[in-house]
């Protein structure tokens, strides 16, 4: 059965960091493009980036280009992350991850507020 468990997300204050991560199963994840999204309360689903599996190109959103970094761990544990640096208000949202065209995790809150 494949699962993507979510976890990292919390309250930070705007212009600071949090790494998420993304822990998956029931796949062979290595084979497979991983992406994180986010959904503001009011609004829809947005893509945030993607890496993919043949040799980790990234890609990102406009909003988050030069702040946030999608990596990922194949050697040891499937993990996806998403490092979040210069945090804003507006990145305030429940982030989550899928396998790309496929099955999405339930998500972890991110509150960026002073």
């Amino acid at each position: 059965q494949v699962q993507l468990v979510e976890s990292g997300g919390g309250l930070v204050q705007p212009g600071g960091s949090l790494r998420l991560s993304c822990t998956a199963s029931g796949f062979t994840f290595s084979r497979f493009a991983m992406s994180w999204y986010r959904q503001a309360p009011g609004k829809e689903r947005e893509w945030v980036a993607t890496i993919t599996s043949a040799d980790d190109t990234t890609t990102y959103a406009d909003s988050v280009k030069g702040r946030f970094t999608i990596s990922r761990d194949n050697a040891k544990n499937a993990v996806v992350y998403l490092q979040m640096n210069s945090l804003k208000p507006e990145d305030t949202a429940v982030y989550i991850c899928r396998i790309a065209g496929g099955n999405w995790g339930r998500g972890t809150q991110v509150t960026v507020s002073s």
